[in-house]
């Protein structure tokens, strides 16, 4: 790594940290004022990992919305991603019984017939809304810990702080690379013996993910939910979390078959098939909390726009 790499990278651990102190030391309001400012001036300033969100946003809304009203719906959903970042900062502090009387959830049947049939669960999500928040539900539902997957960050002192800020959530983490053992086989042992995992899977980061067609366009996702799923008979439920209103909402769908007949490779893409088709159902009802500022789809890139025009005085979006 060249030295200004090594600088750039000390300096946006040194940011995170000063963001982790700082924020959790400022009352609530003027924490919410300056987030959903910051989100704003974000929007308007419309860089590439915003011109790609409103790319994405376009697709998921089926290119029904004129430029005006996309670039509000970017808006909110930059401000909406900001929030994710606030609470992310101040949630270690938060009162942890406040917060779980305002989370919200549809399905927990699903989880409740898993549980009650002595099988893992593999709990497969989208990058939306708080999913922190849903894992401290999740922690509090099982009386202990699930196991997730970390990309290791560079430098190794940020990927440490972002592990110990999850595990004072009470969540498992296993490396996703240079761990001890790899994480696939840890996962597949933990839910064996009955455990619980969460993982994100709507942007396939390796590429070596299964194909599938999502909000009609083709993409592919990762197939590890599904893969892990059929080899140790874990249910799989796809889940989606939103904001809704100061609070949260988390909607788990009904399991995914992966057993029966055919090869495992069919079986795994079929299930993640059903997987992004939940997905896009629910996103697809509120999809500013849907926070994806990187390339979905092969032939969706950040369109040159220009920047998205600050919200009028009746326009904005709390969050």
């Amino acid at each position: 790594m060249t030295r200004a790499g090594d600088l750039r990278e000390r300096l946006a651990d040194a940011g995170y940290a000063a963001g982790w102190g700082a924020v959790q030391r400022l009352p609530e309001p003027l924490a919410r004022a300056a987030f959903a400012a910051g989100g704003d001036l974000a929007a308007r300033r419309a860089g590439r990992g915003v011109r790609q969100l409103r790319a994405n946003l376009g697709v998921v809304t089926g290119g029904q919305l004129d430029d005006a009203a996309l670039d509000g719906l970017t808006r909110r959903a930059m401000r909406s991603y900001a929030r994710y970042w606030r609470e992310a900062f101040r949630l270690p502090t938060m009162d942890p019984v406040r917060v779980l009387a305002d989370a919200h959830l549809v399905g927990r049947e699903h989880l409740d017939a898993a549980r009650a049939a002595g099988r893992g669960i593999v709990l497969a999500l989208p990058h939306s809304g708080n999913w922190d928040v849903a894992g401290m539900w999740l922690v509090q539902w099982l009386g202990g810990p699930f196991l997730t997957v970390a990309e290791r960050l560079r430098p190794e002192s940020l990927y440490r702080r972002f592990v110990a800020y999850r595990e004072s959530l009470g969540f498992g983490v296993v490396p996703l690379t240079g761990g001890e053992r790899p994480s696939s086989v840890v996962l597949r042992e933990w839910l064996a013996a009955g455990g619980t995992t969460c993982l994100l899977v709507d942007r396939d980061l390796t590429g070596g993910g299964v194909p599938v067609t999502f909000f009609g366009r083709a993409t592919t996702m990762p197939g590890g939910p599904a893969l892990l799923a059929a080899r140790t008979g874990a249910a799989l439920l796809p889940a989606v979390c939103q904001f809704d209103g100061a609070g949260w909402r988390f909607v788990v769908h009904p399991p995914v078959t992966v057993d029966g007949a055919g090869r495992l490779r069919d079986r795994v893409t079929g299930a993640m098939q059903q997987v992004a088709d939940a997905f896009a159902g629910t996103i697809a009802e509120r999809p500013e909390d849907w926070h994806v500022l990187g390339r979905i789809w092969a032939d969706v890139g950040p369109a040159a726009v220009s920047a998205v025009p600050p919200a009028s005085p009746a326009g904005g979006v709390g969050g």
